[in-house]
């Protein structure tokens, strides 16, 4: 709070008890360090506004702001919760702050001469005698508590259309990342499905070049087998001359082993008399079948 124009008051001058008078004093301010009193009376000087401070006076218990030129209280101005007594008579007031519904030890208020809002006029009333300012200051705290509510309703309906509005949002942002999510879901899904399919014909094209290839090295393949001799004989062919060079040497042994039972002292031998004997009748059977064929030619040739 600061000090009006000129030398201004003495402030311990105007200080009684507990009771600071400065009406009169032609201020255009509220002065600053105002002494602690419960009692302040700021009438008839040429105060337009309150200072951001003045709220700060806690202790007040009355106090008389009437005839200034006030257009507005603070917009705290319902700190002073100690204040019983309040006279804005003859001021410019338009309307009070809510904050004046938090004034619950307020027991008397003047707000004649003011150009109300009509509303707020029909509240006051006219305060022309004690009982009616006593009444003007409960109706008054009862209607700014009724805006104060209805100010908080509407804070809480717009805190709650926010929120709606915030959930909405926050919807339609899900439903929106939900529908991207399934769009990049659909296309992973059609990608894979375009590989699988890439894949499925390089695989079968894979397959029918080996299965061409294969058939052509057959094809290439079938020639040279035709033209080269089978080898299944080849081995046959071995086989049979393994067979003949083991019967040449049995022949041979045989062969030897008659001719030791024919020349040799051996002949006398139980073993060589077999010999000779097996010999002799091979020899006998042979000579039976080469007369057997003679005949036979001669008659055919008859």
């Amino acid at each position: 709070m600061s000090r009006g124009g000129g030398k201004g008051p003495s402030l311990k001058d105007k200080l009684d008890g507990n009771e600071l008078d400065l009406s009169l004093c032609d201020l255009n301010e509220v002065p600053a360090a105002l002494p602690k009193a419960t009692v302040l009376d700021l009438s008839c000087n040429n105060l337009i506004s309150l200072p951001s401070d003045f709220c700060s006076l806690m202790h007040l218990v009355k106090l008389d702001l009437s005839k200034n030129r006030l257009q507005q209280l603070p917009l705290d101005f319902g700190r002073l919760v100690n204040l019983q007594h309040l006279d804005l008579l003859n001021n410019r007031l338009v309307t009070l702050p809510v904050s004046f519904a938090q004034l619950k030890n307020l027991k008397w208020l003047d707000l004649k001469d003011n150009p109300l809002d009509p509303v707020l006029a029909k509240v006051a009333g006219d305060c022309l005698d004690e009982k009616q300012c006593k009444q003007a200051a409960v109706k008054v705290l009862q209607h700014m508590k009724a805006i104060q509510s209805e100010q908080d309703r509407q804070r809480q309906r717009k805190l709650q259309a926010e929120r709606e509005m915030e959930k909405k949002r926050e919807a339609e942002q899900r439903a929106k990342e939900a529908q991207e999510r399934e769009l990049r879901k659909r296309e992973k899904a059609e990608e894979k499905e375009r590989r699988r399919r890439e894949y499925d014909a390089q695989k079968a094209a894979k397959q029918e070049m080996e299965k061409k290839t294969k058939k052509e090295n057959v094809q290439t393949r079938k020639p040279a087998s035709s033209s080269r001799p089978a080898q299944p004989p080849r081995h046959r062919h071995s086989w049979s001359r393994s067979v003949l060079r083991v019967l040449l040497l049995v022949l041979l042994c045989v062969l030897c082993t008659l001719a030791a039972c024919k020349l040799t002292e051996l002949q006398r031998q139980p073993l060589c008399v077999s010999v000779n004997t097996l010999y002799e009748d091979v020899v006998a059977a042979l000579q039976n079948h080469k007369t057997l064929q003679n005949m036979l030619q001669q008659n055919s040739q008859q």
